[in-house]
């Protein structure tokens, strides 16, 4: 077993590391407090290659593996975890699924902008009454004269307003069973009947966009039509597998940033006469979070490296997305409680992880809903 980076790794987390603290981290406050969309800073990492990390160089990606990819939203959520949160959504949700699933034709026309930065990524997936429960979708889309006709509404949908097409699931008949066949779909955004509004005032992850869509009578062909018609759920699934990996490793990020921020505070902060870093119960703290963090990471690192070599991850993604959530939020709250009064103020940051990490336990796949599909995966 090598639990060793590859050079080309080790370039691309430096490459990252860099440009994150030197671009992204010092807009990390004003992101917050603006509730504002860092546009230009993805287009700063469009033409890093940073977009199309795990992509062929022919759709306009790098050639790299999920492991990089998984590096590069660790550092970029280390610095802020707006930016990680939509850089994620960008790769693993509204490019992943065209990369995957998608014609030569879908691929050229939709993923490369995506891949090279030219726009960003968006799936549709979650309803007012259709979160946990995917497989209750009520927007629909019916087949007319070689077009189909959607009508629906989206909530919580990340990058939209930034977006030139949405990925968009509807459900387009009935199986054998009597069970909604899921389909989705290629939208552009501009289409008649298509309103995208970002009015959401949110606790956490301000600076990342996030949309309610309404559908009302948008008219696509029918090659807009992603992958198999009937296999739409299992793809979305699929989907969401590879996305619990990216959103794992912003995980990482944030709880990495607190274990860095509480280190160097705990050194710098005396009192009784001497470092609070020497205090045991300080340190035990520190040791912990270094801790959870390290193994998150290597669960992350595991579950990229199986999703890379071709072999089942599920339950891996699984893990790591449960796990290093549930670290980051762990990590940003001992962080807080390190730093004392002054963790609670916006100047010091750690409050901020708090409020951006609980969102990693919630958005795709609740903390819940990972350990129903790892007890699945043990045979419950």
């Amino acid at each position: 077993m090598d639990f060793q980076l590859t050079e080309e790794q080790i370039m691309t987390r430096n490459m990252v590391r860099e440009f994150a603290t030197n671009v992204i981290s010092p807009k990390a406050i004003d992101i917050d407090v603006n509730a504002r969309f860092p546009i230009e800073t993805f287009k700063e990492m469009g033409k890093l290659g940073l977009m199309g990390i795990p992509f062929s160089e022919e759709y306009g990606g790098s050639g790299s593996d999920t492991i990089s990819y998984a590096i590069a939203v660790e550092e970029v959520g280390k610095a802020c975890g707006s930016t990680g949160l939509s850089y994620a959504a960008n790769v693993s949700l509204g490019a992943s699924p065209i990369y995957n699933f998608g014609t030569e034709e879908q691929k050229q026309e939709y993923l490369v902008p995506i891949a090279t930065g030219k726009t960003l990524g968006a799936f549709g997936l979650t309803e007012p009454n259709a979160g946990s429960d995917a497989g209750g979708t009520q927007t629909t889309a019916v087949l007319k004269n070689d077009e189909y006709v959607i009508n629906g509404e989206k909530i919580y949908i990340t990058n939209a307003s930034f977006s030139n097409t949405l990925i968009v699931t509807a459900v387009t008949g009935k199986d054998s069973r009597g069970k909604n066949i899921i389909s989705a779909f290629i939208v552009p955004t501009d289409l008649k009947g298509l309103t995208i509004t970002s009015d959401y005032d949110k606790m956490g992850v301000r600076g990342s966009d996030t949309t309610q869509i309404v559908l009302e009578d948008v008219v696509v062909p029918k090659d807009a039509l992603l992958g198999d018609s009937e296999a739409g759920f299992k793809q979305f699934l699929s989907t969401l597998d590879g996305g619990r990996i990216s959103i794992a490793a912003l995980g990482v990020g944030i709880a990495q940033a607190s274990l860095d921020r509480s280190l160097a505070y705990a050194k710098e902060r005396t009192q009784f006469g001497e470092s609070i870093s020497r205090f045991q119960a300080i340190q035990f703290k520190l040791a912990d979070m270094a801790m959870e963090v390290e193994l998150a990471r290597n669960m992350v690192y595991k579950a990229a490296w199986l999703k890379d070599n071709q072999k089942s991850f599920t339950k891996e993604a699984a893990y790591a997305k449960l796990f290093a959530t549930e670290t980051a939020t762990r990590s940003a709250n001992q962080a807080i409680q390190i730093h004392g009064g002054y963790g609670y103020m916006r100047e010091y940051e750690v409050e901020r992880f708090l409020r951006d990490a609980k969102l990693l336990e919630i958005g795709e796949g609740t903390s819940e809903i990972q350990r129903m599909v790892i007890a699945r995966q043990l045979g419950c």
